[in-house]
């Protein structure tokens, strides 16, 4: 079972790819949590959702709502897959007799992201960040008794050296995409001017001026920047400017992303910090190379020089060189994408990441018994 308090975002819609992929495989499958985009298509693979919302760690009807479902259900084991759903989950774990209780740390305070190898610090450090992001979790991961996976072994190194869980209770398990419905399609780079993609939360951690900055220096690319935030206002004024105007299309959040994809040549991600991102993930299954910062786990994933171009943090020099190599060389760009796709399929589709999940929740099972 998969407990969730989020209704937009990578954890939701991973857990619904989660749940999907367990139904799949014959598992009595269900989500407590809110409806979110991905509800319908999970009812529809055979997952039972029970809508259930926690607003804010403040909302104790919510929380008691979902506690209560949680007890009915009685699963075999319960997922955690954000972190206000984590701490929940965790602290009722010694209540919950025979439920193994997983919790995904999906990703890490940006005020902290600089512990983790290779990102940056993506924002100021809060006095509350040590006491709730690292004491915080060590005590309530020792309290909940839960497993911990991540999507990237970086992660697991801040998860042991700066949180103190055991390396024992960490399991690393790569996020994994939906590679049929994440597919190349026929149409993709045909005709017109290189084209790159750009899908995130346009909020400060994702560097989006940096990429901007970038594409100002590449004149003969187009930009599709697809997804909102707290800065689209202030993007929005950037691409209106005349270094810009008629270059950088702006789609707004997508309900589905997957047919974006095919509008484009190849990927770019520009973030200070990430663990294992889905929207590269989306876009390496859909045949696209990518140009990314070398930060978190993504080197985990993309070689550079084979299945994409990897740049230091904040160096748009070198953000220039990578998008010119693709934008100006149509085989090299095909090149990547096609070893993008094959990376995926060699370990990155939703069964791999099923297959690693089962293997985390057997092991918090023989604890639990």
């Amino acid at each position: 079972m998969q407990l969730l308090t989020q209704s937009v975002g990578g954890p939701p819609d991973h857990a619904v790819d989660v749940a999907v992929g367990l139904a799949a495989r014959g598992v009595d499958s269900h989500v407590i949590g809110p409806e979110c985009p991905g509800t319908e298509t999970a009812r529809a693979a055979g997952v039972t959702w029970h809508v259930r919302e926690m607003a804010s760690k403040t909302d104790l009807r919510g929380g008691a709502e979902m506690v209560r479902q949680l007890r009915a259900l009685r699963p075999d084991v319960v997922h955690l897959q954000d972190r206000r759903a984590g701490w929940l989950g965790r602290a009722l774990g010694p209540f919950l007799r025979r439920t193994a209780v997983v919790y995904t740390l999906h990703g890490v305070a940006d005020g902290l992201s600089d512990l983790v190898p290779g990102n940056a610090r993506a924002a100021e450090r809060r006095r509350r960040d040590r006491w709730y992001y690292l004491t915080g979790e060590r005590l309530i991961s020792r309290w909940g008794r839960a497993r911990v996976v991540v999507p990237s072994a970086a992660v697991a190194r801040f998860a042991t050296e700066h949180v103190g869980i055991p390396a024992g209770m960490i399991d690393v398990v790569a996020n994994g995409v939906d590679a049929r419905r994440f597919a190349p399609s026929p149409a993709s780079g045909v005709g017109g001017p290189p084209t790159v993609l750009w899908l995130g939360v346009l909020a400060e951690v994702k560097r989006i001026e940096v990429l901007l900055d970038a594409v100002e220096r590449v004149p003969e690319l187009q930009v599709l920047i697809a997804g909102d935030g707290p800065l689209w206002d202030v993007v929005e004024a950037r691409v209106a400017q005349p270094a810009l105007r008629g270059r950088v299309t702006m789609l707004g959040r997508l309900a589905d992303p997957a047919p974006v994809f095919g509008r484009a040549d190849f990927f770019a991600l520009t973030s200070a910090a990430e663990n294992c991102p889905l929207a590269m993930l989306q876009a390496m299954s859909c045949g696209l190379g990518v140009v990314s910062t070398a930060v978190g786990g993504i080197p985990e994933v993309v070689r550079d020089g084979v299945e994409g171009l990897l740049c230091p943090v904040d160096d748009t020099d070198a953000l220039v060189a990578a998008l010119a190599a693709l934008s100006g060389d149509a085989e090299l760009s095909r090149r990547m994408g096609q070893a993008a796709r094959d990376r995926i399929l060699g370990g990155f589709t939703i069964e791999h990441c099923v297959d690693g999940l089962l293997r985390s929740y057997e092991k918090a099972l023989t604890c639990a018994r």
